[in-house]
């Protein structure tokens, strides 16, 4: 959970088959948003229903992204719901909660309060301003202290994300991910459960050149986040997960395998071989979906 970071190392992993989920609320940048969204989950809170707006015939919630909404209220608590108790499930029955920070500056709604998306309201509604290491640090530590009780096995990671908010200012940037990395340092020492991985200073310290930045000069290229994937999966996996990983990989290059003949014997064995690989697999992976697709397409050659 937490900024696009997420979203794209999130999307790696599914590639990668893990069983994940990737921000059931959306992109979320602030820690203490993300401690709210945590809490809610660990104690199946219903929708505040004051924090509900309407939009271009759409409703959504000041607690969320825009990703989430519905065509009326009543969905839009269905389907918090939903994410609410499919969150905690995964909380309850997974071995890691992974949670990227994207900024400490935080945006308040006169009468709500803070804000994880100002959803393209006026912007006289809202206040801007940096959030105190001591906020952050007790809004994170109070979730995750609870879930070290309710969730004993769950082990936490903490990183920073790469992605400059320059919108923000340079120097308000470096001021926010400086915050963010001292409050990932204080909850590492006091709660066992967390532990840090440094995907901002990897960007900043051996990626440091704007090739490895997009036109934006904001986001990292694909070869800096595969850069940054590889250090994760180095660090993070076990050796028989590095083993598994690069067979399903493998698999995954084959499944993208464009033949020069497609109605080739060869490439008919190559099929048959693929789909071989992938039934074995799919008695641990969920594989169903490309199974089906290599059926089909053996199917018409008949």
């Amino acid at each position: 959970m937490g900024s696009c970071f997420a979203d794209s190392m999130g999307r790696r992993m599914k590639e990668a088959k893990f069983d994940i989920l990737v921000n059931p609320f959306g992109t979320i940048f602030h820690p203490s948003i993300l401690a709210e969204l945590l809490d809610h989950a660990l104690f199946k809170d219903k929708l505040n229903e004051g924090g509900i707006l309407q939009r271009e015939d759409l409703f959504f919630h000041y607690s969320s992204h825009s990703d989430l909404n519905a065509k009326s209220k009543e969905e839009l608590g269905e389907k918090w719901a939903h994410q609410i108790e499919q969150t905690h499930q995964y909380l309850k029955d997974g071995s890691h909660l992974i949670l990227t920070f994207g900024t400490a500056w935080l945006y308040e709604h006169q009468d709500f309060g803070s804000v994880a998306n100002c959803h393209k309201q006026p912007q006289s509604l809202f206040k801007k301003k940096i959030t105190e290491l001591d906020r952050m640090v007790l809004d994170l530590f109070h979730v995750l202290d609870n879930f070290s009780r309710a969730f004993p096995d769950l082990k936490i990671i903490l990183t920073v994300s790469p992605v400059r908010h320059i919108k923000d200012g340079i120097p308000e940037n470096q001021l926010s991910k400086s915050l963010l990395r001292v409050l990932c340092s204080e909850l590492e020492r006091k709660l066992d459960s967390v532990s840090y991985f440094p995907s901002y200073e990897i960007m900043m310290d051996e990626l440091r050149d704007y090739r490895f930045y997009k036109e934006d000069r904001i986001h990292p290229t694909e070869e800096a986040e595969n850069y940054i994937w590889e250090k994760w999966i180095n660090s993070q996996f076990t050796r028989e997960t590095l083993v598994t990983y690069q067979e399903i990989q493998k698999v995954n290059r084959e499944l993208a395998h464009r033949p020069l003949n497609p109605e080739s014997k060869s490439h008919q064995k190559f099929l048959q071989n693929l789909k071989s690989k992938l039934e074995r697999l799919n008695e641990e992976f969920d594989f169903f979906n490309e199974i089906e697709t290599v059926s089909k397409t053996l199917q018409g050659f008949h």
